[in-house]
């Protein structure tokens, strides 16, 4: 994987925290990156050159209006006021190889210095298997804190560990021994049709290949979830980059440029469902 600067920027050394979306149902992760990158007014610096994610462009995604400057499909973004980096992903790594991607990725990120990896990810309301909206939109963690994935910060906010992590269990194992590179013992090789059994599924999501990567660098790494369904996930993206300000100290009111203490939507968003309706017609 190779960066590749814009013509006259440079990667802030001092931005020790890199924010990343892990592609899931809704796209919310990016969603809320998007609204990160809008918020603090943070500078593309550069993209990431990679065979792994397949190619697509766009126009400007940020504004204030679209002045015709392409976005890419792996961009990264620096907000040197908040001492943090932002990559956005724009389209899905190619089928099979999210695992090299994940890797390459986590080389790139542990050769830049970074210190601390926050992944934003949705996951299936249909897979939720204890259910309480007592208290509004949950936000759940997951840590490389501790083995276990707890990390005692996340819980004094009041978030609880994503209960379908269970690093002694044989497809967490499995997925480890890949992300770490090592001789796979044959006590956890899975059998033929096992992958397909309901104990693989969150350790196959993007998330958990990026989050086993990430760690097997040695890199802190934190994924903020939230369940949601398909449909008008902007609700979901503002949960996610709350919770993201919440995990690091942050706040919307001291952003770069940003006083008025409200979130700065993004351009992109005004087509999100589709170009706005022509109303001549009526």
């Amino acid at each position: 994987m190779e960066f590749v600067p814009e013509q006259g920027k440079r990667v802030n050394g001092d931005s020790s925290t890199l924010i990343l979306p892990a592609l899931s149902i809704g796209n919310v992760g990016q969603l809320a990156v998007d609204l990160l990158v809008a918020s603090t007014r943070a500078e593309r610096i550069g993209y990431l050159d990679t065979p792994y994610v397949l190619p697509c462009v766009g126009n400007d995604a940020y504004g204030p209006v679209p002045n015709g400057e392409l976005a890419l499909p792996l961009e990264a973004y620096d907000s040197s006021a908040n001492a943090m980096t932002l990559i956005q992903q724009r389209s899905p790594v190619v089928k099979g190889r999210m695992i090299e991607f994940a890797k390459k990725l986590a080389d790139y990120v542990a050769a830049s210095g970074k210190k601390h990896v926050v992944v934003l990810s949705s996951l299936d309301f249909g897979r939720w298997q204890r259910v309480d909206m007592s208290s509004g939109l949950q936000t759940l963690y997951l840590s490389s804190t501790n083995s276990d994935g707890t990390d005692d910060y996340c819980e004094q906010l009041g978030w609880k560990k994503l209960q379908e992590y269970k690093p002694t269990q044989k497809a967490w194992k499995y997925l480890s021994a890949l992300a770490e590179g090592n001789a796979i013992p044959e006590s956890i090789l899975p059998f033929e049709g096992e992958l397909e059994e309901e104990e693989y599924y969150y350790p196959s999501l993007p998330f958990a290949a990026l989050f086993s990567c990430l760690k097997a660098k040695g890199l802190k790494v934190t994924c903020l979830f939230c369940y949601c369904s398909e449909g008008d996930n902007i609700p979901d993206a503002f949960h996610l980059a709350e919770a993201t300000c919440k995990l690091l100290d942050l706040s919307p009111s001291n952003f770069q440029g940003n006083s008025n203490d409200k979130w700065v939507i993004p351009l992109s968003w005004k087509t999100l469902y589709g170009p706005p309706a022509d109303m001549s017609l009526f």
